[in-house]
């Protein structure tokens, strides 16, 4: 359901291409009935243990097959919460030449993408729902036509075209030495065969190709792409699109390549640590809103993966309940940027102060999400940061620990750091984004997307949905701590997969 309900609003979206009240309609329904159907399969996987649908009849390993655990539930529910938000933020902000042009359907099929990477069971089937993803990105990223956008998505498509190229190579490869791409079926033959040699060699393969996706250490195609379209692509991008490379890279080292602790799992330690190192270098040194943001985005997804590598339960539970909050906060904090941008005109820090008056609301919801990603008591980020550095403590990893809280910090000061200027200082007249500015000495103003028209109000409303949930999340920490140890336990312990899937 969470894949077919995204696929059949699409595909009415595109006969209804010219009545854009329709196509919302569509878009609104869908999203709120996903909404629904994910809360039911946590609270189906809750009381009934891992769900498996083996398309067309044919059993695991021949057939392709769906798999719920937890893990992917819980991620299915986080992605439909996303999803919604971002859909309705974009009806007051996304303007009716993008809405003309298909951006209703192309979000449809990028959630019809997220959802399907999250619950098969079938590793080629993964590849098949990374490009339906994949491909609807690159037309959301260009969606508009913006010079900028155009120079940053031909180096967009050019870098998944080789990691895709890569990811089918792989697949090959694994497929030739152990004849089976089934994930649970794949684990089953990796432990017989062991994880030396060309198995080895395929597992780094693997690796490399996630990563590039995730933008673990390989993120240097990140920056720039995400940086220009407008500020509600960029959040569903930055909430989502970069998980789903992270989900990959857990599924396949906790239950196919899970043999090999030392020097697989140490390498993804350092690429965590390196990106968490480079992210925050890149937050601290830009004065550019979006690029600021961007690149705690790096950080992020460096640190969930410092907390897969420590290989023990604190450190996977820590991993699994940060990538649940790293995926609202970052996504919170581009649609906030957003109301930000859309207010004066620019991401420039040099040109924004003065909005606190203005916008307090916004204000103070960044200030807290601020605080939030950092991981400061009792919001979202606390429990996760807390169960990944424990995780670092037991597996020895004291220096790549302190490294880690050193950058948690600095994600901190970069943050407030948009607060501070952004919000403070003397007022700037507000400025409407529908007109074109040129530069002059005085002010550089750079307008990346037309709103049409700004209206800051719908927009604050749909951010202070995510906005609640950084609150419960934390509050509620003890009782999510239940669904996420859930969650780990079968990443710990793969034959529960396994048995799921294969009925043995």
């Amino acid at each position: 359901m969470p894949l077919l309900i995204p696929l059949i609003a699409a595909v009415l979206q595109i006969f209804g291409m010219r009545h854009i009240p329709i196509q919302r309609w569509l878009g609104g329904i869908a999203v709120i009935v996903n909404v629904g159907v994910a809360v039911w399969i946590v609270i189906t996987v809750r009381m009934e243990g891992i769900q498996t649908l083996a398309m067309g009849g044919w059993a695991a390993p021949y057939g392709i097959v769906f798999v719920a655990d937890m893990f992917a539930a819980l991620l299915v529910l986080t992605t439909s919460i996303l999803g919604a938000v971002c859909l309705f933020y974009a009806f007051a902000s996304i303007g009716e030449e993008r809405e003309k042009h298909h951006f209703y359907p192309f979000f449809q099929f990028l959630l019809v993408g997220v959802y399907g990477s999250f619950l098969t069971g079938d590793l080629f089937n993964l590849f098949v729902c990374f490009e339906v993803m994949l491909v609807s990105s690159y037309a959301l990223i260009v969606l508009g036509g913006t010079k900028r956008q155009l120079q940053v998505t031909l180096k967009y498509i050019l870098i998944n075209i080789v990691s895709s190229s890569l990811f089918v190579a792989s697949m090959a490869y694994l497929y030739a030495a152990v004849g089976t791409l089934n994930m649970a079926h794949l684990s089953q033959r990796v432990a017989e065969a062991g994880q030396d040699g060309i198995i080895g060699v395929i597992a780094f393969l693997f690796l490399i190709v996630f990563g590039l996706k995730a933008g673990l250490f390989l993120f240097f195609w990140l920056p720039g792409s995400y940086a220009a379209p407008p500020s509600v692509i960029t959040a569903i991008f930055a909430g989502l699109l970069t998980k789903v490379g992270l989900y990959a890279i857990i599924r396949t080292f906790t239950l196919i390549f899970y043999h090999d602790t030392g020097f697989l799992y140490t390498l993804i330690g350092w690429m965590g640590i390196a990106s968490m190192v480079l992210g925050v270098i890149g937050a601290v040194a830009y004065r550019d809103v979006n690029k600021i943001l961007v690149y705690n985005v790096v950080a992020g997804v460096g640190l969930i993966a410092f907390g897969l590598a420590t290989a023990n339960v604190a450190g996977i539970e820590g991993a699994v309940f940060y990538m649940l909050h790293d995926m609202i906060v970052k996504a919170l904090l581009f649609l906030l940027a957003g109301i930000m941008i859309g207010a004066l005109g620019t991401t420039n820090l040099k040109d924004m102060s003065g909005l606190i008056k203005r916008y307090p609301f916004t204000g103070w919801m960044f200030f807290i999400t601020g605080l939030a990603l950092a991981g400061v008591p009792p919001l979202s980020g606390f429990i996760g940061k807390l169960l990944i550095v424990q995780g670092g403590m037991e597996r020895g990893w004291y220096t790549m620990t302190i490294i880690s809280l050193i950058a948690s910090l600095l994600m901190l000061y970069s943050v407030m750091r948009i607060f501070m200027l952004a919000f403070w200082g003397k007022d700037r007249p507000l400025i409407d984004d529908r007109a074109v500015f040129q530069d002059s000495p005085e002010v550089k103003r750079e307008v990346y997307h037309e709103w049409s028209p700004f209206r800051p109000r719908r927009l604050m409303a749909a951010s202070s949905v995510l906005f609640a949930f950084v609150i419960l999340i934390g509050l509620g920490a003890g009782w999510i701590q239940t669904f996420v140890a859930q969650a780990a336990d079968v990443l710990v312990h793969p034959t529960l997969y396994i048995q799921a899937v294969l009925k043995e």
